[in-house]
């Protein structure tokens, strides 16, 4: 954990524990579908690059720094795990600090660009400066999307739990605010494109129900949408700086035990 996160966590523990001296304590773990939304990346040439020979664009054409790069990739339906340990403040809030984990394999990445123009019916050779054609265009090498996103979040979680008259379950909603290492493998056709990871700010938005299993368990499901900040990637194939979107729906389903 970096240390601005302990900081997070450190900070976090004083308030809740400061106001939980009458407070019910209980632990949770919960486990789900993780729907990764669509990462338009977007980057420029960190320096000056000369191409290979792309067929359609002539070997040694030479790309200005600061020259815009982006593609969108599309992702496979990943997992999502999560412990919390919380404290029931009465019938209504609660907090809790939470440690969760989402993954999403890439299914594929598409409508790559340079300055604003398409380039994926360009050898795929264009990408690696004095390269020969290699008898692959850029679109049919990245439409093969292996690698993977994968965020590790440390956040602070606050709930409102309420119920409905006659009803067996009650609801909940929350929000949760802190940091998530996210880490990035774009690796189309087996090619290391991006292999980096960054610490960045994370928010969430929870909504759900609640059933009471015993007086010390609870079985819980629902929703969060999660998003976090633009993850800044270096890639090791070529000099570009790509920052990479982040946002995800998920759905799960946990148990709760108070002690």
């Amino acid at each position: 954990m970096t240390q601005s996160s302990k900081l997070l966590y450190g900070t976090a523990c004083a308030l809740i524990l400061s106001g939980a001296a009458s407070a019910q304590t209980y632990v949770s773990g919960s486990a789900g579908f993780n729907f990764q939304n669509d990462s338009d990346n977007a980057g420029a040439l960190t320096r000056d690059f000369a191409t290979g020979d792309g067929v359609a664009v002539p070997p040694g054409t030479v790309l200005p720094a600061s020259t815009d790069i982006a593609w969108t990739t599309e992702f496979e339906t990943g997992s999502f795990l999560a412990g919390a340990l919380g404290y029931r403040y009465n019938e209504a809030w609660r907090a809790e600090l939470e440690i969760s984990r989402t993954t999403a394999d890439v299914d594929t990445h598409m409508d790559v660009t340079a300055g604003g123009g398409a380039i994926g019916a360009a050898d795929a050779a264009v990408l690696i400066t004095g390269s020969a054609p290699l008898g692959v265009t850029v679109a049919d090498l990245v439409a093969d999307g292996q690698g993977d996103i994968t965020t590790t979040a440390y956040a602070v979680n606050g709930y409102y739990d309420f119920t409905v008259q006659d009803l067996p379950v009650g609801f909940y909603a929350g929000l949760g605010v802190g940091l998530a290492e996210v880490k990035v493998d774009y690796s189309p056709s087996g090619v290391a494109v991006i292999d980096d990871t960054e610490m960045v700010s994370l928010f969430q938005v929870m909504l759900g129900g609640t059933y009471p299993v015993s007086d010390t368990m609870e079985a819980f499901g629902g929703y969060r949408y999660r998003m976090t900040g633009d993850a800044e990637t270096n890639s090791v194939l070529f000099p570009t700086s790509l920052d990479v979107e982040n946002n995800s729906h998920v759905i799960e389903a946990g148990v709760r035990f108070y002690f």
